[in-house]
């Protein structure tokens, strides 16, 4: 038999466009044939995932999942993508997002995650491939995210859940510091549906994006020449108004929205105080919203575009 080198591997994929895993068990079904290889590919219906790569996959699910870690915990949320909200609520692809999300506590990036290997010894990216070809749909594990703490909880909260973990808008609060777990994570729970509610850019002020503040200040300057105010105001107005800014998009500073009279960083303080963990706080957020920054094409709807493949068609 001849012998299946990792260069070989990797020159039946960048043709095929389909995984390791696949493309190391094509070679060796065929001898080491690169063309058998990827007529064996064809018959398996594993190069057609390849031909599917360019085509948008906005909609799918943000997986959420934690563990305990001593006296931490470490939480992890991941974006699984496909074209439509009907493959999305397919059970391969849902248990799927949820393997990801459990391998994301392992692994912080999308490009660790797409070398994990999951129970059935494939990895994520050879999955993925295997999804594609099955469903018929373009998928993509789009992103990938992480937090700990070393003492306290990292809670989640799941936006339009379609099951425990899943969801259109997936949420993650680090809380670090002592106290009663139970209390902490209901905490987390509280302030990670805040977070989905609100979408804040920042944890503090000082994390906060210079280049946001600069577009906020030449936005309220704009507008504050448009309203014809005067020059020499024109900078203290604005500066006010970015204050202002600064306390509606920081997550400490912002209202809580079960409570507006106390912010985030007093809830968290008082219930501090409350459990006997003074130092308690915020340590991270993440919040992922499913499409979130994708592209959309727009076109005719999955109906619409059945009914015209359906359509008699017209005598020439």
């Amino acid at each position: 038999m001849a012998e299946i080198t990792a260069a070989l591997v990797m020159e039946l994929r960048a043709k095929s466009g389909v995984g390791m895993m696949d493309c190391k068990k094509a070679l060796q079904e065929t001898d080491g044939d690169i063309n058998a290889a990827i007529d064996w590919l064809r018959a398996k219906g594993l190069s057609k995932a390849a031909k599917k790569a360019d085509r948008v996959a906005a909609e799918g699910l943000v997986a959420v999942a934690s563990k305990e870690v001593g006296a931490g915990e470490v939480g992890a949320a991941i974006e699984f993508n496909s074209e439509t909200d009907f493959v999305a609520r397919n059970e391969l692809f849902q248990n799927a997002a949820k393997a990801f999300a459990q391998l994301g506590l392992e692994h912080a990036s999308v490009e660790g995650l797409h070398g994990a290997e999951l129970e059935t010894g494939k990895t994520v990216q050879d999955e993925v491939t295997q999804l594609i070809a099955t469903v018929g749909e373009n998928m993509q594990l789009r992103r990938a995210a992480r937090l700990s703490v070393d003492e306290g909880v990292v809670a989640s909260y799941v936006h339009n859940a379609v099951s425990p973990g899943l969801g259109r808008i997936g949420v993650l609060v680090a809380l670090h510091g002592g106290g009663d777990k139970a209390a902490l994570r209901e905490l987390g729970r509280k302030i990670a549906m805040h977070v989905a509610a609100t979408a804040p850019l920042s944890l503090n002020t000082d994390d906060l994006d210079p280049a946001a503040i600069e577009k906020e200040r030449q936005v309220l300057t704009e507008k504050a020449k448009e309203e014809g105010r005067p020059d020499n105001m024109i900078e203290k107005i604005v500066s006010g108004q970015i204050a202002k800014f600064q306390k509606d998009v920081v997550l400490t500073k912002q209202p809580f929205v079960m409570n507006p009279d106390v912010t985030i960083e007093q809830l968290v303080a008082d219930t501090g105080k409350e459990l006997g963990a003074p130092g308690l706080h915020v340590a991270g957020f993440v919040r992922l919203a499913l499409g979130e920054g994708v592209e959309k094409v727009e076109g005719p709807d999955f109906a619409s575009e059945v009914a015209s493949m359906m359509a008699p068609k017209q005598d020439a």
